[in-house]
């Protein structure tokens, strides 16, 4: 459903220069006032294509469920986010590190790679 709705409501991925800006298209970046070399995050803004957003969020939740966390190995990226972090807002990261993953996909027209087999490799 994610893939048809990327290629149905989402511009050209060349569109965008990184990642980044694919996923603030989407609103899963915080807001930025940053003022004299001092950053300052804000909220996630929600504003950008809803659809694909609402997608990569539900995606998100179903890894982050009862049955999806079991199979989440120890000490990795996402195991600390959970230790540390309100459940959603660990969704909301996760569903913009897909954003940037999908982004990476289609703008180097290459296929996903796992970072736990690459590493390994």
């Amino acid at each position: 459903m994610t893939a048809l709705a990327v290629e149905t409501f989402a511009p050209e991925m060349s569109d965008f220069k990184r990642g980044r800006d694919f996923a603030a298209w989407l609103g899963l970046v915080p807001l930025q006032r940053s003022s004299g070399g001092k950053q300052r995050l804000g909220r996630v803004s929600k504003a950008g294509q809803i659809d694909i957003r609402r997608l990569l969020i539900i995606g998100a939740m179903s890894r982050l469920n009862w049955m999806g966390r079991k199979s989440i190995p120890k000490g990795s990226w996402l195991a600390r986010m959970l230790e540390r972090k309100p459940r959603m807002l660990v969704a909301i990261a996760l569903a913009n590190k897909m954003a940037r993953a999908i982004w990476a996909m289609l703008a180097k027209g290459e296929d996903y790679r796992d970072p736990a087999l690459t590493a390994a490799a």
